[in-house]
């Protein structure tokens, strides 16, 4: 509603109505140039976290309830806010919310508690739980605009940032084969938004679900014209682009804008949730906490990916990682508690545990850790 009102009603108008109509009206536009066989089930299963996400898409389904049918779980009618369930119950326990039943191959989501996180989950055939982050979000996301903008062959460029958590396979991914230029901030959503403020079409997710596309003013205002200007197959591409901007939050991370985003993009590329899925496989990775007595001893550079000081601790750092296939590691300090935190990934959830596990030993040990020393398995 601020960025309503401080762009005189140009990004739409200031009011929940109109936040609810603005975006199901592009998501309308959207889904019906998909080419459903008509006998194409769209329904979603939402995990609401008990927060406001669930009370704002209950008023709001019905703009778009033809397109996409939700149903809504955790919305608050009992239990607590993000208590066994919400996206970061999710994506840190690897497994479903409390009260959400789910069949196989059943595409489910969760909100976080002020509704600003998404993330997709499905069960396979077997009974298996896969998780779809923020990384894999960003993935369908960025490469979806790129299909849009080689059509109608415009050279605008776009940009996706993430932070030292992305999986490492999202990155390769996204660099190696989808050809799209990948940048790294500091962990915290305003590092993102700003670099990503640099682009013609800048993509940002943290691995946890949080973020959104932004548009630059001359992008939206190139793209609105040649929507008006092209024919056929381009004018198509140029009309959905341009749906698509309306369709982000561009204000800040929006779940429920995310949320019809990526149904959108689903409908119209005709993807499973498996099919998405599938796109790449993420390495195997863990995070571990270790208490310190001053968090403050330990400072970073390269966007948190080395540490700096204590000295010796990024080449011990080094010489873990040297001991497993496709791994990296990194150590960062909480910004509210004397906590550090270890993220490591490698080629099997064996290796990427070891590894979690003998960098957390070497910061107890060199940077002044406090408490039982960290034990294997933990």
């Amino acid at each position: 509603m601020v960025y309503c009102r401080n762009t005189n009603g140009q990004y739409g108008k200031a009011t929940i109505e109109g936040y609810y109509q603005k975006l199901s009206k592009a998501f309308v536009e959207l889904t019906k140039q998909a080419f459903c066989t008509g006998d194409e089930d769209r329904s979603l299963k939402v995990d609401c976290a008990n927060g406001i996400g669930a009370l704002k898409l209950r008023e709001m389904e019905h703009y778009f309830s033809q397109e996409l049918s939700v149903q809504l779980f955790n919305d608050g009618t009992k239990g607590k806010l993000n208590h066994l369930c919400g996206a970061d119950f999710v994506k840190s326990h690897q497994k479903p919310p409390q009260g959400m039943e789910m069949k196989s191959n059943e595409r489910c989501c969760s909100f976080d508690g002020d509704a600003d996180r998404i993330v997709y989950y499905y069960h396979d055939a077997d009974g298996h739980f896969h998780l779809i982050d923020g990384d894999k979000i960003a993935t369908l996301i960025s490469s979806f605009l790129k299909e849009l903008l080689l059509e109608i062959g415009e050279s605008l460029n776009i940009g996706v940032v993430q932070t030292a958590y992305a999986n490492g396979s999202s990155t390769r991914y996204l660099k190696e084969v989808m050809k799209v230029p990948v940048y790294c901030t500091k962990t915290g959503v305003k590092h993102l938004h700003h670099k990503a403020q640099e682009f013609d079409i800048g993509v940002y997710f943290e691995a946890n679900g949080h973020g959104t596309v932004l548009f630059s003013k001359a992008a939206e205002k190139k793209i609105r014209e040649l929507a008006k200007e092209l024919e056929d197959k381009k004018r198509k591409a140029a009309e959905m682009l341009e749906n698509v901007i309306d369709l982000f939050n561009q204000a800040a991370g929006d779940a429920i804008s995310d949320m019809l985003v990526i149904e959108a993009i689903l409908a119209l590329k005709g993807l499973t949730v498996q099919q998405w899925d599938a796109l790449y496989t993420d390495l195997p990775n863990r995070q571990l906490k270790v208490k310190v007595a001053d968090r403050q001893l330990i400072s970073t550079t390269d966007a948190e990916r080395q540490a700096v000081t204590p000295p010796g601790l990024q080449e011990a750092i080094n010489d873990l990682v040297k001991k497993y296939k496709l791994s990296r590691a990194f150590v960062r300090p909480s910004g509210t508690e004397d906590i550090v935190r270890v993220y490591a990934e490698a080629d099997s959830q064996e290796s990427a545990d070891s590894l979690a596990y003998e960098v957390s030993v070497a910061v107890f040990q060199l940077a002044g850790g406090v408490g039982e020393s960290p034990k294997p398995g933990l």
